[in-house]
Order: C-alpha cells, then sequence, then structure tokens
C-alpha cells in the first residue's frame, strides 16, 4: 500500500460483483497493494464470489437477488457514507480495469482536488471490441453535451469520487445506465469533473454489457433524467457560469 498517497484521507473501494469466482480474487489482491479498505458488492451471484472475497478480507454486503450494477453502487455509496470514508474508487471485478491504476486517481485528486474523475481508456482502443468502441465513442459524446463538460470516456466505470459528493438519493437506474445517471446527477448539481488516462485488459470472456440493450436503456434513463429536470425547472449553476 501507498502509504504517502493514503496518509492523510480515509479511502476505500468498491468492487460491484455478479458470478466473478475464480476472477474476483485476483482484483482483491492487486487493489490491495494500494488501498486495504475494499466493499465487495455481491449481487446475488449465487456461487464462491462472496466467499473468494471474505477469505481476502474485503468486507461483503449481499444482495438476496441480483439487482444490477446501479443498485450495487447505492448499496456500497450508503455503506462508506455511514463508515466515514473521505474518497471512494469503483471499478469492476472481472479483471478488466487493472487495479495498478489505482495510484492514478489518488494523486489527480490530491494534485487538483477535482472530486469526481473518470478512467479514461479511449486514447488507445486499439483492442477494444469494434462495436463497444463506437458505441461508447457516441454515448460518451452525446453525454458531455448533457453534462456541458467533456468526458471522453463516460462509460468507463473505474472512478473516484469524493464521499461528500455522493448522490444524496440513490439512482433510479438498476443496470449500467446506472453510472451514466450519476454523473448526470452530479453535474445538476454543478460538480466539477475531469478524467485520468487508465490502461484497460481485454480478455476473451464475454462482456456483460450488451451494446444495444443498454443503449436502449442509456435513452430512456437520459429521456427520464431531461423530463425531472424540466419539472423542477432550476438551471444548473457551473463555477465558470
Amino acid at each position: 500500500m501507498n502509504e504517502t498517497i493514503t496518509k492523510s484521507i480515509k479511502v476505500g473501494v468498491i468492487i460491484p460483483a455478479y458470478r466473478e469466482q475464480g476472477r474476483i480474487g485476483s482484483v482483491i489482491r492487486r487493489v490491495m497493494d494500494h488501498v486495504r479498505d475494499v466493499v465487495v458488492i455481491d449481487d446475488g451471484s449465487g456461487d464462491g464470489t462472496a466467499a473468494e472475497a471474505e477469505a481476502l478480507g474485503a468486507v461483503v454486503l449481499r444482495h438476496s437477488e441480483n439487482q444490477g450494477k446501479g443498485m450495487a453502487l447505492n448499496t456500497g455509496f450508503a455503506y462508506m457514507r455511514e463508515q466515514g470514508f473521505d474518497v471512494v474508487l469503483t471499478l469492476d471485478a472481472d479483471g478488466q480495469h487493472n487495479p495498478d491504476d489505482v495510484p492514478r486517481f489518488l494523486e489527480a485528486y490530491r494534485r487538483t482536488g477535482i472530486p469526481v474523475l473518470i478512467g479514461n481508456r479511449m486514447k488507445d482502443t486499439s483492442r477494444m471490441p469494434v462495436v463497444r468502441r463506437l458505441t461508447n465513442r457516441f454515448m460518451s459524446w452525446l453525454l458531455s453535451r448533457e453534462l456541458r463538460q467533456f468526458i471522453p470516456d463516460t462509460q468507463c466505470g473505474f472512478r473516484l469520487y469524493a464521499c461528500d459528493i455522493l448522490p444524496p438519493k440513490p439512482v433510479k437506474s438498476p443496470r449500467y445506465a446506472a453510472e451514466s445517471e450519476i454523473l448526470l446527477n452530479l453535474a445538476d448539481r454543478g460538480i466539477r469533473m475531469d478524467s485520468v488516462p487508465i490502461s484497460t485488459i481485454y480478455r476473451d470472456e464475454q462482456s456483460k454489457i450488451n451494446p444495444w440493450t443498454d443503449t436502449l436503456r442509456f435513452f430512456k434513463m437520459l429521456r427520464r433524467h431531461r423530463r425531472e429536470r424540466s419539472r423542477v425547472g432550476q438551471p444548473r449553476k457551473f463555477e465558470d457560469d
């Protein structure tokens, strides 16, 4: 663990997990090289995911049935607030995020104080599946327009949040659209965001993201958010407005 980076702030890591037995252990071990407080949200896995995580010293919070990534993040955020953490990182359990990039987020946060940092995989997309790359670029372009801040990889789940700006209410989107909804809610509150370049590991396993179904969920979430924002009728306020 890098004591220089973490000595003055209480840092925790949230790992949502669904049926990641055999993979999550390696992720936890590598995360713990940098941050000791790891919380795994076992989202109704039904395999050995929870036991594997607990054996390595992670705190495991269980959902009795699969509710999706959005609900897993809600559970993790609530725990981090209750336990008094200053900063929380989120990353996936399948090994496609490199835990050795954790210090990049912490160093950027200490240097800039920006409360939301999102991993950016788009500088090197040579190994990213073509459909995912095209979908990601389009959705990131569209969402950045809504956010009024440019985020090159809005779909990346490897992120850092300062705990004092975590969503005050649970996100409504149950699955991958939840991470876009979080950014929209933060932008509505005038929260500044930035990106951190990260590496991504693509293996042979099939992605849990369905580019068609999850894109449809994204547009449904975006339409709902626009309606709710219009109903409230309060313009967003940013530091440079």
